[in-house]
């Protein structure tokens, strides 16, 4: 199962990245658990600096606006 943090302050583009990574997950049948940090000493933490940030199995791999869908398909399928 992997685990899946989206960084962000609760925005718009944060809550859209969050319901893509679900959406992507649930049509590739890959088991996911999302969790949303809103904490900015946590978000710092990672080196986020422009939000959403993605954080997959504990590596940073995506920072600022939300992500393309085929990223994220790369992402869960690795």
């Amino acid at each position: 199962m992997k685990t899946v943090k989206v960084l962000g302050t609760g925005c718009a583009n944060c809550k859209t990245t969050v319901a893509l990574i679900e959406d992507v997950a649930r049509a590739k049948s890959i088991p996911v658990t999302v969790e949303k940090v809103e904490d900015i000493r946590q978000i710092m933490g990672y080196g986020v600096m422009s939000t959403p940030g993605v954080v997959v199995d504990g590596k940073v791999v995506h920072a600022g606006g939300i992500p393309a869908r085929e990223r994220i398909e790369q992402w869960l399928s690795q």
